[in-house]
């Protein structure tokens, strides 16, 4: 299954509060910002630039958003776009939304991701 992916711009940090911690405020406009709560953590991933200071974080991610809306009845599409990437040693974090997917690949791979991803049949667009 071939993919139109694109690459969000900017840098992006993966981070970590304790569970019963408030949201941070974050800038409206930013092209992603996931923020999920559970029982265990306040995981946060944000632009760079918007990392809260007081959070145990990860640094420097690039984000690829997948090209959706995928139908929840569609099945495999975050599957055949990470198999290749977990093949060639690539680690990634993936985010899912209601339309689409995102999958943030560490900047030191960026590289080798795209090139994997390429090889694989997806295509990256503008």
């Amino acid at each position: 299954m071939g993919l139109r992916f694109r690459q969000l711009p900017g840098s992006f940090v993966i981070c970590r509060l304790p569970s019963d911690a408030l949201p941070p405020q974050v800038a409206v406009g930013a092209s992603f910002t996931s923020i999920t709560r559970t029982e265990d953590e306040l995981s946060i991933v944000c632009p760079a630039n918007q990392a809260p200071g007081n959070a145990k974080c990860e640094a420097p991610w690039i984000c690829f958003k997948l090209e959706g809306p995928f139908p929840f009845s569609q099945t495999g599409v975050l599957a055949s776009f990470i198999d290749p990437l977990a093949e060639h040693g690539v680690p990634i974090f993936a985010i899912s939304t209601f339309d689409t997917d995102y999958v943030l690949v560490k900047e030191e791979h960026a590289e080798a991701a795209l090139h994997t991803l390429r090889s694989a049949g997806h295509e990256m667009v503008s």
